[in-house]
């Protein structure tokens, strides 16, 4: 199994240009073509870990959080994460990594958390700005149907709930083929008409490629003309947080009891009760409170995230009820995402989610 097989089978629904600016997701240490053994689980990458991978036979590591998150000036053993580099690199073991790229996914860690607590009806609190494309493509009638499910397979014409969107005008095409050309249609060095169609779909920006591939596979014409349009809508299916809903409306103190028992945690911070039922439930999981006022706007009667500071639970107002379930218990179960998605691609393939509990954060 070679490693870009693994990489490309997690990208597929993590993208890595949806990472944050500040991130630093993807592969680490290794190479995409090394051939790999096995692969282990983890939130965080730690010298325990590591030594987990090591003794399983793994040359793998699949982790949420970057073990390289700060630029490193230099590589000593001075302090753990200078440890776990030098560790992997001599035990050559790859560590890749899918942080907020999987934050900013549909499917990724807040849509698992949304489910584990029992919400439905999911959709993107806060989507993405600027990473669509408006892709134009122009052909012959006798192609157009070929060229637009070539477009619509490969990555094309999702909007929301919807697939295979597109907007096509006939019009006339001309061109004169000259010395060295072998036109589809048209004598060379005469100027030819031919009937067309706009074809225009949209397509995030991380697939135009592979849907421009999909295009010359089964376009007819030896030069193809095609437009390429930035967007500043939104990408409805991607982006931060995400909201849900209860099929029957819960009471706060049954709502929060539900997360302690959900996420395993003894003790959850809350701002002061509204007196309202739970029915809409905005979620972030890991450091959210950039998304408080995002959750107020949605209509939501709470928001999950993993870390609040203190003066962000002034900003309830007694609007809605902040939840803080800690940053670990929020993102647990990106652990199992990760194998599911890797698991389902390569059933036979050795993974493991490790037993090491990687959560610097103690109850006592």
């Amino acid at each position: 199994m070679q490693l870009n097989e693994i990489i490309q089978s997690i990208e597929t629904m993590a993208p890595l240009p949806l990472q944050e600016d500040y991130d630093n997701s993807g592969l680490l240490t290794g190479h995409p073509d090394d051939t790999i053994t096995g692969a282990l689980i983890t939130l965080d990458v730690t010298e325990s870990v590591i030594e987990e991978a090591i003794k399983l036979g793994y040359n793998l590591i699949i982790a949420h959080h970057p073990l390289i998150f700060k630029p490193l000036k230099k590589i000593n053993g001075n302090n753990e994460v200078e440890r776990c580099v030098i560790k992997a690199i001599r035990n050559k073991i790859a560590i890749y990594t899918a942080h907020t790229n999987l934050d900013n996914s549909m499917e990724g860690v807040n849509a698992m958390l949304c489910r584990k607590i029992g919400l439905t009806e999911t959709s993107i609190l806060s989507p993405i700005n600027g990473n669509l494309r408006k892709l134009v493509v122009f052909v012959p009638v006798s192609h157009a149907e070929k060229v637009r499910q070539a477009m619509f397979v490969s990555g094309a014409g999702h909007i929301g709930q919807y697939d295979s969107c597109s907007f096509n005008t006939a019009g006339s095409g001309t061109f004169r083929a000259l010395e060295g050309a072998n036109p589809f249609v048209g004598q060379q060095g005469e100027i030819h008409s031919e009937p067309e169609i706009r074809i225009e779909s949209i397509v995030p920006k991380w697939l135009e490629s592979r849907v421009l591939s999909a295009v010359r596979e089964v376009h007819p014409y030896e030069e193809i003309a095609w437009d390429s349009y930035v967007l500043t809508n939104s990408a409805l299916n991607t982006g931060a947080g995400m909201t849900g809903k209860f099929e029957n409306p819960l009471q706060e103190e049954e709502f929060i009891l539900r997360l302690k028992e959900v996420l395993k945690v003894p003790l959850i911070k809350c701002s002061p009760l509204t007196g309202k039922k739970i029915s809409k439930v905005a979620v972030c999981g890991g450091s959210g409170n950039f998304l408080i006022q995002e959750a107020i706007r949605s209509g939501a009667h709470a928001f999950v995230t993993g870390e609040l500071k203190y003066h962000d639970y002034f900003l309830a107002e007694g609007r809605i009820l902040l939840v803080e379930a800690g940053h670990y218990e929020t993102e647990q179960f990106t652990k199992e995402l990760l194998y599911q998605v890797v698991k389902e691609k390569f059933p036979t393939f050795a993974l493991q989610i490790s037993t090491i509990s990687t959560n610097p954060v103690n109850y006592l």
